[in-house]
């Protein structure tokens, strides 16, 4: 169904749903719900801090996100597209359906205290640099806020709130949109914690994540060499290959890998060597030029060191579609809203964590960043949200949990995101989202043209995954 029929179609759904109520004393009364259920919020997003479970092991992040739904009045499917760890919460009928994504996996070895001095809390563990303990919470708290409204009669539809696991690593909703849990969603809003507050018109680079194997014959290193073929030599030549080319890739590619095995000990020539590597650029039209070029490379290596080597995609990224009708609604919520307001031991706490990463200590940024029409190429990062937002039209945010500048995936998002100020970022988004949503729910003429804009710009575009066939990689132990 494409532009005209699909818009004929939402429109005759709303007109016999949408409710006359006044919009300001709904996004008022979601607000004071979230201001309601705040303890309940910081303490779900204390609780995931603390877990900090990696990707497809977030048992109990995605529990208690899960059970906090459920005890709220959410419909819980749990374990849905082969993920333990994934569920869909939903609440109400009918149309439409608004959709909001959670996440809550952590990154590995980045343990750390709530402080602003570099401290593991659990040497080697994980941690939650990217704050994505903040991103479940919040978009949860969204959630029931709405949930609230619809079952005091004032909005009418459905509000489905999706626990998405693998974010960093495997990209949970991709498995999740090959299942079709999204096939029938009119909207869906998301956010991700930041050092700044902005509706998001910006995109995001593409990638593709592939392993490289390569298989040799192992010999004495020293006693008959001549017999071995060295799988780790083709890896070097692989990568030597591979760092050659960035001579001559756009200024928007990225490229990085690690080198995962290489043998075990010297005097014995290795006979299997293993690459990740990731490829990025502002499009998966691009991603998929790189590819071509790194599977010539593989074939190139395997040749000049006597061996045998295969490239495994293993999952990948779109680049974001965003949509300006979607980023100007939610930029209205934003100023009506307001400065997000950090009292000076926040600022301090932020400006120490500045000092000690070589920053300019500057603090927290809590303005409201202007709309920005023009926002150029990606400055990098991948998500699998992106991927969501071919499928149906997709509302991202942006806001301050953080200092402005620090690292990210590193040591200072996980101090800030298990204090105060990551719990204010929280909840301002919690009602950034929430207030976008009413306006969603009571207002067709504004769904219509999201879905107007995703239709325009979705024609003819044939959106398929990088994921290969078959299950998920859940882990079994």
């Amino acid at each position: 169904m494409r532009t005209s029929a699909r818009l004929i179609a939402l429109a005759a759904a709303l007109g016999t749903t949408a409710l006359a109520a006044d919009a300001e004393s709904v996004k008022r009364e979601v607000e004071a719900s979230i201001e309601t259920h705040r303890s309940d919020l910081i303490s779900l997003s204390d609780h995931i801090w603390e877990y900090a479970e990696t990707a497809l092991h977030e048992t109990r992040s995605a529990a208690a996100l899960a059970d906090y739904a459920a005890r709220q009045g959410f419909a819980v499917e749990r374990g849905v597209a082969d993920m333990p760890t994934a569920f869909v919460a939903s609440f109400g009928e009918g149309r439409p359906i608004i959709g909001i994504l959670g996440e809550y996996d952590a990154l590995p070895g980045i343990s750390q205290r709530a402080q602003p001095s570099q401290e593991a809390l659990a040497p080697g563990a994980a941690g939650h640099g990217c704050g994505h303990n903040l991103l479940g919470a919040a978009s949860l708290g969204a959630a029931v806020a709405i949930k609230e409204r619809i079952a005091a009669g004032e909005l009418a539809g459905t509000v489905r709130f999706y626990g998405t696991p693998a974010e960093e690593a495997v990209g949970g909703k991709l498995y999740m949109l090959r299942a079709g849990l999204f096939d029938d969603v009119d909207a869906i809003l998301a956010w991700h914690p930041s050092d700044e507050i902005l509706a998001d018109t910006g995109s995001s680079q593409a990638m593709v994540d592939f392993v490289v194997a390569f298989e040799g014959s192992a010999s004495h290193a020293a006693y008959d060499p001549w017999n071995g073929r060295s799988a780790a030599d083709a890896v070097e030549v692989f990568t030597f290959a591979l760092n050659l080319m960035r001579e001559h890739v756009r200024p928007t590619t990225r490229m990085h890998y690690v080198v995962t095995e290489a043998g075990e000990v010297p005097n014995v020539v290795p006979d299997h060597a293993r690459l990740w590597a990731w490829l990025r650029d502002s499009s998966h039209v691009r991603v998929d030029e790189l590819l071509v070029r790194a599977r010539d490379m593989v074939e190139g290596a395997a040749l000049a060191t006597g061996t045998r080597g295969t490239l495994t995609v293993q999952s990948g990224d779109w680049e974001m579609l965003p949509l300006i009708s979607g980023a100007r609604l939610l930029h209205e919520n934003l100023t009506r809203l307001g400065p997000l307001e950090f009292d000076e031991a926040e600022q301090e706490f932020a400006r120490q964590i500045q000092r000690a990463t070589g920053v300019e200590a500057t603090g927290l940024a809590g303005v409201v960043q202007p709309l920005d029409l023009d926002p150029g190429e990606p400055e990098g990062g991948s998500t699998d949200v992106a991927d969501v937002s071919w499928k149906a039209p997709t509302i991202h945010l942006s806001v301050t949990t953080a200092p402005a500048g620090a690292p990210w995936h590193a040591w200072p998002v996980v101090a800030s995101g298990g204090m105060s100020i990551g719990h204010k970022g929280m909840l301002y988004a919690s009602k950034a989202l929430a207030t976008t949503m009413v306006d969603l729910f009571l207002d067709p003429a504004s769904l219509a043209q999201l879905q107007a804009e995703f239709d325009e710009h979705t024609a003819g575009v044939e959106f398929g995954t990088y994921i290969p066939d078959g299950p998920p990689p859940v882990p079994t132990d």
